[in-house]
């Protein structure tokens, strides 16, 4: 990994420029929503990660952002990886048995993020971007969102288990907002609640350049 500075991002919202060696560089970012929807990027120190794919558009994709003296994780696909990696830790216990864990398995029309195959356990993970105290989820209205809630529903009535879990990417975050504001969102959210969904939230930390569960939070409702 290198450093850079972030100098803006461009019209493809998976790209940006930064600044390396006082030369400026394209590169990726990780991200399916522009970084300036959330915080001030222009000037501020970036880790650089370098893509490994041989065909790659890019040479590096931004990985962190410095923000107060430490880093912020950018990557926000990472949280699958780290989640599974903690899958088997002790904070995880209230899941149940936790041997075959299979990545993205297909159920129906649904894929889940991790299924655990001992109990028929589907974790949905949602990654948030969020700089305050109070982080609120949607923050825009999802098709997809709305669809996936959809479908736990129904999976929650053949028999499916079902946990339904937020990571926070900045340890700062305090709890979890559910956006009543999205109506369609927050009552199938509800359906499922009363139908035995269980919700967790944490948030992560950056570790001698690695992210790792730093903590649990709170998921409000209503």
């Amino acid at each position: 990994m290198i450093y850079g500075t972030f100098k803006e991002e461009t019209r493809n919202r998976f790209l940006c420029q930064v600044t390396i060696d006082s030369k400026d560089v394209e590169c990726y970012i990780p991200s399916s929503c522009r970084l300036g929807n959330f915080i001030d990027m222009k000037g501020r120190i970036v880790l650089l990660k370098r893509n490994q794919a041989k065909d790659a558009r890019t040479k590096y994709a931004v990985y962190a952002v410095k923000i107060k003296n430490e880093f912020i994780l950018l990557n926000l696909s990472q949280a699958n990886r780290i989640i599974e990696e903690a899958l088997s830790k002790r904070r995880f216990s209230f899941l149940g048995l936790r041997r075959q864990i299979v990545r993205e398995k297909k159920i129906g029309g649904y894929k889940s993020d991790l299924y655990i195959e001992d109990t028929k356990t589907i974790i949905e993970i949602k990654s948030i971007l969020s700089f305050q105290k109070a982080a609120l989820f949607p923050t825009v209205y999802s098709e997809r969102g709305i669809k996936q809630l959809a479908q736990l529903s129904s999976l929650l009535d053949e028999g499916f288990k079902v946990c339904y879990l937020f990571a926070s990417f900045s340890h700062h975050v305090r709890k979890i907002q559910i956006n009543n504001g999205i109506e369609e969102y927050a009552r199938l959210f509800n359906v499922c609640l009363e139908k035995g969904m269980t919700v967790y939230g944490i948030t992560l930390k950056m570790k001698n350049g690695c992210p790792l569960i730093h903590s649990t939070i709170p998921v409000l409702v209503g």
